[in-house]
Order: structure tokens, then C-alpha cells, then sequence
């Protein structure tokens, strides 16, 4: 099998989830049928990682026969019967069992191979060719293009001995496992042509359901159920066909818990160790306090996966190389999160960066990339400064060009005291005068664009 092989609970488990590998190997020994069984969860939320990682622990156990397979890089020879076949007669040990096992195959992958045109025979006949039955042979035969005329002939004929050569199929690849059980991943589905996903789901449907063979096939249920709208039209219900193929389901979690039980999203834990170990980041202090608090509010907001986390890393660690000074760095921590904003701007919303550097920004457009609605939120009577997004947010929306009263509150003494606390971060004590403030956005932004700052 060609799972990565580094990859190992043991090495690192910031997310808590080898307790739900553990679960998952309980079931997959289990007498419940489960098999296919879905890893759900949404683009860049370690689905890959957290299979190669399961499948190093049921390795430790050695109760399975496992097999890996990337469907995405399987997809371009469009025939996935072919693909997984290949794959489990590599994981016979004996030559015997590969050729008895290849020989009791050509028969299905025959016939799959030839159904492949059976989009042309259905625009032929008016219907689909899993429907044709003996009696339209004769029709067949009228057909004026010989060649056409002998693939569907051919077609038709295979199609009679289809489930006996299937039938065949299925007991050989239960001799094979009887021993011992066999589990195949299907990794990257989602990524795939939406006819190859289906046909995947289909093939495993019909041809390999066989016992002592399981499938986990690693996705994002959602766009699986697109893939299914594309091949069957909008108003097929996906979430029903799904559930012919599916036995069961789970999502990996966004949220892990800290020592002191309380939830934080996996992405923002993910900033945290990503900054640590960055040989580049790690003494920048962007992993804590201020700079946290901003981040989580972003990473929230806008849903960033651990993936764009990852780029996002990137991006500060290419920002503050270019920079001839220490910008992130820097001690005085009102530019740093002016900084920070700037390359969030520019990893996760290119155009509203754009838009801040062309002197268009809109400051209610701003609001919803951090999560302010318009009317200022009350103080803390105890004089507990409200979060740093919302500050920044209030001082920077002045500076806009388009809803720059948009953050205003019908309590005047309360805009009074929040233009007094903009002042007293961002002035005061850390000289950055009002507009100041968001030229240093725009400076983060253009530095990232490999261009001078203005």
C-alpha cells in the first residue's frame, strides 16, 4: 500500500484524533456492517493526514490487508473497476491468487471497459444501454455503420454474462480475504470529475460488495453530493442516492479541547504550532494575546481550513523576510496587528485587498471580514477593553472610502469613548495618528505583491 509512511499519531496529534482512529478500527472489526464507511469534512481540515495516520495504527495491528488509493490521480483513466482491481492484485502475496484473481476479472473489466461507450449506444437506441434487453437485438442490427453495429452486438452479449462474471468476480476476491480481511481507502474523491466519483460509487456498490472487503472512502460529502447533481441533473435528491452506497458516516471535528476544557477551532491550534515551529515566526510572539485574539476572529469568520492556515503561515514568513527591518517582529504591537490584517486581506480576500490598496475600501465590507455589524457594542462598565478586531475595525473604518459613519452608535457618549480608546492604542502610546493607521495595511499588502510600498 502507498500510504505515507511518516505520518504517524506518535509524531504529533495536536488535533485529538487518534481516539477517533481508534473508534474507527473498533468498527472495522466489528460484526456491524459499516463498510462503505465515509471521513467526512470540508477542504483542508486534514482528512489526508488523519487517513494515513489511521492507517499507520490498523498497520500496528495487522488484522487488515490495507490498500490506499488517490482516486484523484487515479481519474484520468476513467475506470475505476480497473483502478481498484490493480491495486488489491498488487496486495497478493501469491502468484497464484494474482492470476486466478486477474483471470476471474477480465471478464467484468471486459465488459466495464466496452460500457464506457454506452453513452454513444443510448444516443443510438434512445435509451440507456443497461436497459436494452433481448428484444431490441434485431433493432441493433439494422444499424448502417458496421463498426457501431459490432460494438453494440458485443456490447449486448457481455451484458447477458455481465452478473455471472461479476458472480465469479466476487468469489474469488472472498477466497482471497478470507484470511484475512481487506481494507481499501478511497482518498481525493471529492477532487474528482463528478462522473468518475459517481462511477466510483457505483463500482463498489456492485462489484465489491463481497465480504471480508471494506471501503473508507475519504471526502467532502457535500461536494460528492454536487458530483452526483452534475451527472443526474438538479433534481435528483443526493442525499438519498448517497444513502443507497453509505452505511455509515462521521465528520472529523473542527473544534479540539485545550487543558483547561475549553473549545478552540482546530485551525486556530493549527496557527499556533504552525508559528512555534517556524524557524522564521517562532520568537515573534504572533502566537499569543492580541495577535491571537485577532487571528481567531479571523480564522472564524471566514472558515479557514488547516490548509490556508498553512498559506497564511506562508505569507508572514514571506513578508517578513522581505523586509529589511523586523515588522512582525516589532514590539510595538498595534503595527503588528495592522500588519497581521494585511496579510489576512491578501491570503483570504484578494479583492478587498485590492480594494485597500486602490483607495476603495468600504468599511462595511471590512465589518463583514471581521465580523462587525454596524452598531458599536457597549464598553464593559468595569472599563475591560472590548476585543482588538473591533477596536481596529472602528479606527480603520474613519479612513475608508465608502461607509465611512457606518460604525457609528446613536449613543454619542458611546462614539465618544470608542474614538477615545482608537486613540489612546493607536495614538498615545503607539504613535500611529489617525490616518496613519491604515497605510499600514496597505503596506503589508503591496510588500506581499512584491512592489515598494508608496
Amino acid at each position: 500500500m502507498s500510504a505515507n509512511p511518516e505520518l504517524k499519531f506518535e509524531s504529533r496529534d495536536e488535533f485529538q484524533r487518534r481516539k477517533i482512529a481508534e473508534k474507527v478500527i473498533k468498527l472495522l472489526k466489528s460484526e456491524i456492517s459499516v463498510s462503505p464507511m465515509v471521513i467526512d469534512g470540508t477542504w483542508g481540515l486534514g482528512k489526508t493526514e488523519f487517513c494515513h495516520k489511521l492507517i499507520d495504527l490498523m498497520q500496528e495491528e495487522d488484522c487488515h490487508e490495507l490498500i490506499y488509493i488517490d482516486a484523484f490521480k487515479a481519474d484520468h483513466a476513467n475506470e475505476p473497476l480497473l483502478t481498484v482491481l490493480a491495486e488489491v492484485v498488487k496486495s497478493l502475496p501469491d502468484d497464484n491468487q494474482r492470476n486466478n484473481l486477474i483471470q476471474k476479472a477480465l471478464p467484468a473489466l471486459r465488459y466495464s471497459l466496452k460500457a464506457g461507450a454506452k453513452a454513444v449506444v443510448s444516443h443510438l437506441l434512445k435509451q440507456d444501454v443497461a436497459d436494452v434487453v433481448e428484444g431490441f437485438e434485431q433493432e441493433v442490427q439494422q444499424v448502417t455503420d458496421k463498426a457501431i453495429d459490432t460494438s453494440v452486438e458485443s456490447l449486448l452479449k457481455d451484458h447477458v454474462d455481465a452478473e455471472k462474471n461479476l458472480e465469479a468476480l466476487r468469489k474469488s476476491l472472498a477466497t482471497v480475504t478470507a484470511d484475512k480481511p481487506l481494507v481499501i481507502f478511497i482518498d481525493e474523491l471529492d477532487r474528482c470529475r463528478p462522473d468518475f466519483a459517481v462511477l466510483m460509487l457505483e463500482t463498489i456498490k456492485h462489484t465489491f460488495d463481497v465480504e471480508g472487503v471494506q471501503f473508507v472512502l475519504v471526502t467532502n460529502t457535500e461536494q460528492l453530493k454536487a458530483s452526483i447533481n452534475h451527472c443526474y441533473g438538479p433534481t435528483i435528491d443526493a442525499q438519498r442516492y448517497l444513502d443507497k452506497f453509505l452505511k455509515f458516516s462521521f465528520t472529523l471535528p473542527s473544534t479540539i479541547r485545550n487543558y483547561n476544557y475549553e473549545t478552540r477551532l482546530a485551525s486556530a491550534q493549527h496557527y499556533i504550532n504552525q508559528i512555534l515551529h517556524s524557524p522564521i515566526l517562532k520568537d515573534s510572539g504572533l502566537e499569543r494575546d492580541s495577535y491571537l485574539a485577532l487571528m481567531e476572529r479571523i480564522i472564524e469568520v471566514n472558515k479557514i481550513s488547516l490548509r490556508e492556515v498553512e498559506t497564511f503561515v506562508r505569507h508572514l514568513e514571506i513578508y517578513q523576510m522581505l523586509s529589511d527591518e523586523d515588522p512582525l517582529g516589532n514590539k510595538v504591537w498595534s503595527y503588528k496587528l495592522l500588519r497581521l490584517l494585511g496579510i489576512s486581506l491578501y491570503c483570504f480576500n484578494p479583492e478587498l485587498a485590492k480594494e485597500t490598496v486602490g483607495n476603495k475600501l468600504d468599511a462595511k465590507r471590512l465589518g463583514e471580514f471581521l465580523l462587525l455589524q454596524g452598531e458599536l457594542p457597549a464598553l464593559d462598565q468595569n472599563g475591560h477593553y472590548p476585543e482588538y478586531a473591533d477596536i481596529i475595525l472602528f479606527a480603520l473604518s474613519k479612513e475608508c472610502k465608502f461607509n465611512v459613519d457606518f460604525y457609528n452608535s446613536s449613543n454619542s457618549e458611546l462614539e465618544t469613548k470608542w474614538q477615545s480608546l482608537a486613540e489612546q492604542i493607536f495614538e498615545d502610546r503607539y504613535w500611529i495618528s489617525k490616518g496613519e493607521r491604515l497605510k499600514v495595511v496597505i503596506e503589508a499588502v503591496i510588500s506581499l505583491g512584491l512592489t515598494e510600498s508608496r
